[in-house]
Parts: C-alpha cells; structure tokens; sequence
C-alpha cells in the first residue's frame, strides 16, 4: 500500500480505509489520541479543529468538532471500546443525524509498522448498507485524504517546530 488513501467497501456494511506512513508507529497512535497532535492534522484542509477532547480509557469519550471558513461545522464523536496502544483503537462512534442504530458504526484502527514505516487500516462498520454508502458519498474519501496527508506532514515536522 502507498502513501495515497485508498478507499474500499467490504461486505454489505464496511468501509476499509489504508494509508501508510514515513513513522513509527507510536507516533502515528500519538497523533491519533493526544487532543494537541489531534488538532494539528485531522480533518479536511479548509476545516480547522475548533474542540477536540480526548478520554483515553476504555469507555471514555472523544469528541472533534471542525469548522469551516463559511461557518458549517461537523461533528465527530465516539466512545472508546478497546485500546492497545501502540496498535489498536476500537471505538463506537456516533452521528446524530441518524437513528440511533443506524447512526453508530464501529471503527478499528490498526497499525502495523515494518521498517519504520507504519500501515494505518482504519475499517468502518456502519449500522446498514444505506448509511454506509451515504458516507461514502459524501464527500469523506477527500476529507479523510486531505487528513492522512496533514498527518504525512505534522510525523514529518517534529512537535513543537
């Protein structure tokens, strides 16, 4: 797998995100639960971080909301079901333009590094087949890409610089 996002559906409910890295693997888990490192990459280029909470512990919450120069704003929030650090993130996110149900999916992170370069899998289990490819319409393969690629950007900048 390259550096560029590549975006499959699996199955009737999963959507399976890959990505690889020019970093270890603790750094890339890092950028993925430290609310400082959060705000510096996630999300779409025109798209700022405006709240970013991080509870780290199975059972704690996480919360982004992002906003855009026109004022929309979108919000993503989920709760954390099982962490191994450096490798694995499980949460059970949440959309409230959804029915309960349909609106939760659960998301798998999985990093895998081989020399010094890590392999994100991000797999996506949506509540049904109808709001998995509403997803994939709208719009999220750019603003995940555009993401991975300001997290390609902030691994290669040490923190601080």
């Amino acid at each position: 797998m390259g550096r560029t996002l590549s975006v499959v559906k699996s199955g009737d409910l999963e959507i399976v995100m890959t990505r690889s890295f020019d970093a270890p693997r603790t750094l890339v888990f890092d950028a993925w639960t430290k609310a400082e490192l959060v705000r510096r990459w996630f999300g779409p280029r025109d798209w700022e971080v405006s709240e970013c909470e991080i509870d780290l512990r199975v059972g704690g919450r996480w919360r982004y909301r992002l906003r855009h120069g026109d004022g929309r704003e979108m919000l993503l929030q989920g709760v954390y079901q099982e962490i191994r650090r450096p490798e694995r993130l499980v949460s059970l996110e949440t959309n409230d333009d959804c029915d309960a149900s349909e609106g939760q999916a659960l998301t798998t992170l999985s990093l895998v590094e081989q020399g010094g370069v890590t392999t994100l899998t991000q797999v996506l289990r949506c509540g049904s087949e109808r709001i998995r490819d509403a997803v994939l319409e709208s719009g999220m393969e750019r603003g995940v890409g555009e993401g991975f690629d300001k997290l390609a950007e902030a691994l290669a900048v040490p923190a601080g610089a």
